[in-house]
């Protein structure tokens, strides 16, 4: 709609200063995953001869200061809705220039909310419900080709900061990561095409996604969908496509099955707000939570009496990732056996977590917590899990094998 488009990211100093619990909303692993998704977009945008900026300071000062300076009329983004970001974003807005045209679209969903089959308001409580209702007329939007536009004649690449300049020490890959990946588009596709096309993974995804250890027990793609690396929409036509040339089974369904859990936790925010980050739950549950401290810094140092969660705990601490199965434990045995108030084991995953989302992060959490979506409120039995999962504890000999240094 315009003769030119110009990029810009800014990265707000804010999200590396620890709180009240002692670490920051956004650790060296996550921020690492961001500057590398940042480099790849940048070398895109160079190669397509679009300006973009990358900024770093006070979004609320710095964001309409570049679109004055630049004389911009017109701003696209991403619509979110929870409170944080959004009181950011109206902050922004009121600082900028009149002028300007504000444009927001709902594009982190497989569904669009306006192919929903019911409103938001009659959200059902429960998953199951919910994915009975949108499987039967399910319509999923078709993936966004690159418009063609006046290009500027003479650009830079943009310069991406590195951890040092936010103040982090550099982060190398750990040998015994499940996640030895970059951030970027280009990685996310790789990834895709290596999990679907190059070694079928998915055709066994339903059997092996409770795995501890190794790349492809897994997909791996929620890093780059919590960055928007990758939609939710290109995976899902690349699984149909597959589904046709090499046959669709219960496992290549699951991946579909995970993708509108995903899907429901957004939905979920959008309905009840910030009931989702109160203490309380969506559930209004009376439960006492304890704020030991002493004791959640045993849980984050991976240092409790149970083995599995530990081991599940040193994972994220030097990696940034955790299994699914191992997030369950860890998430339960927080708030089932220490009874510590769950929140803030939802703030740790925040910080560590290369793949979080606020949707399914929070959601999750309240979930297991027992004052989410989850009327059964349920217990892990970790011991049990462990020998389940992990029966000839190749998974905690991994972890809990080397010394951890002071």
């Amino acid at each position: 709609s315009s003769e030119n488009v110009q990029g810009v990211f800014c990265i707000d100093p804010e999200w590396f200063v620890p709180n009240s619990l002692g670490f920051p909303k956004m650790h060296a692993f996550r921020t690492q995953l961001l500057l590398e998704s940042l480099n790849d977009l940048a070398q895109q945008l160079f190669e397509l001869k679009i300006p973009f900026e990358i900024l770093v300071g006070n979004p609320k000062r710095l964001l309409p200061e570049f679109l004055n300076e630049h004389n911009i009329s017109k701003v696209f983004r991403q619509k979110e809705w929870t409170s944080e970001e959004q009181d950011m974003f109206d902050a922004v807005q009121s600082f900028s220039p009149e002028f300007v045209e504000w444009n927001e679209y709902y594009d982190q969903f497989l569904i669009h909310p306006n192919d929903l089959p019911l409103t938001i308001k009659k959200l059902p409580f429960q998953f199951t419900a919910f994915r009975k209702q949108v499987e039967k007329s399910l319509k999923i939007q078709p993936e966004v080709k690159l418009p063609s536009f006046t290009k500027a004649s003479t650009i830079k690449k943009a310069k991406v900061p590195n951890l040092e300049s936010l103040g982090y020490d550099s982060v190398s890959s750990d040998d015994r990561s499940a996640f030895p990946f970059k951030g970027g588009e280009q990685a996310a596709l790789d990834r895709l095409k290596h999990y679907f096309w190059e070694t079928d993974a998915i055709q066994v995804y339903k059997e092996t996604r409770n795995g501890l250890v190794g790349t492809d027990y897994s997909s791996k793609f929620s890093p780059w969908l919590a960055l928007g690396c990758i939609s939710p929409r290109i995976i899902y036509h690349e699984l149909i496509r597959y589904e046709k040339e090499r046959g669709a089974n219960q496992s290549t369904y699951w991946l579909l099955f995970e993708l509108l859990w995903r899907d429901f936790f957004k939905y979920v925010s959008m309905k009840h707000g910030n009931t989702l980050f109160h203490l309380n739950g969506l559930n209004k549950s009376d439960k006492y939570w304890s704020q030991n401290q002493s004791v959640f810094q045993k849980w984050m140092d991976g240092t409790t009496d149970s083995p599995f969660v530990n081991a599940n705990m040193l994972e994220l601490k030097h990696t940034g990732w955790m299994s699914n199965r191992g997030r369950q434990n860890v998430a339960s045995y927080l708030t089932k056996t220490l009874n510590i108030d769950w929140r803030w084991g939802a703030a740790y995953f925040e910080s560590f977590l290369i793949d979080y989302d606020v949707h399914s992060n929070y959601g999750n959490w309240a979930y297991l917590a027992g004052v989410g979506n989850d009327p059964r409120d349920r217990v892990f039995n970790v011991e049990r899990q462990a020998e389940l999962y992990d029966p000839d504890k190749a998974f905690q000999k991994l972890w809990l094998s080397k010394v951890e240094s002071p």
